[in-house]
């Protein structure tokens, strides 16, 4: 696949995830009649069925990152050289936004917001940072043929065991921050959530190095199985 494809799979992909976060939530508030325990579960099941669907329809094209700190960390392994690192990061900001855009679009909302959601605190981010330390752990121990169903479960999973509902992810921070709704967060919350984050990432390439075998931590990870017929 040639980088202008990656790119665009991974601007349409961050795009369509942030779709699916934010409108969810938007959703979820309206039907649930302030029940914040419902509105939560069902921005969670969401959020899995729409991860699984999306990391199986892009990974053979661009490895379905959606994710600078996903990025990052197959960059530090050589699975992506510096100027595809920017290039990616520079695709999923764009694509967060823009699926931030369409999902107020769909729900006749202001296009250009910003969220007053506060939230920080200490809890928040040790939450993001284990939030996205699972995440990074799951992608790069999982089997290859469940790194899908294994990532959506854990993002599912973690939604609930986490006291940040679990971001994860820096460019969907930056996506949420541009809506002022059930999954937003405000402008200043968010540069703590994004260091937690990569510290989060970076711990789990740790851990997984003190996991592996010798000679076996180094292995490609992928969000997606390698397909023979992308290399004929």
């Amino acid at each position: 696949m040639t980088l202008p494809r990656k790119l665009f799979a991974e601007l349409l992909g961050t795009a369509l995830l942030l779709t699916i976060v934010i409108g969810s939530g938007v959703m979820a508030e309206r039907l649930c009649g302030g029940n914040m325990a419902v509105a939560l579960l069902a921005n969670a099941l969401a959020t899995v069925g729409g991860l699984y669907v999306l990391i199986e329809v892009f990974g053979p094209v661009s490895g379905a990152h959606f994710n600078p700190a996903v990025s990052a960390v197959m960059a530090w392994r050589g699975e992506l050289t510096r100027g595809a690192l920017l290039t990616y990061v520079v695709a999923q900001l764009i694509g967060a936004v823009l699926g931030a855009w369409l999902a107020h679009a769909m729900f006749d909302m202001s296009l250009l917001q910003f969220s007053t959601k506060v939230r920080g605190g200490a809890g928040q981010w040790i939450a993001e940072g284990v939030a996205t330390f699972g995440l990074l752990l799951v992608i790069l121990r999982a089997p290859p043929t469940r790194v899908a169903a294994m990532v959506a479960a854990y993002i599912g999973a973690a939604y609930w065991f986490t006291a940040s509902t679990s971001f994860a992810n820096p460019a969907a921070v930056v996506g949420r921050l541009f809506s002022d709704s059930f999954a937003g967060i405000a402008p200043a919350s968010a540069p703590g959530f994004i260091v937690s984050e990569f510290i989060g990432a970076a711990l789990a390439v740790g851990a997984h190095r003190l996991l592996s075998s010798p000679g076996t931590a180094g292995r490609k990870a992928s969000l997606h199985p390698p397909d023979p017929a992308h290399h004929v």
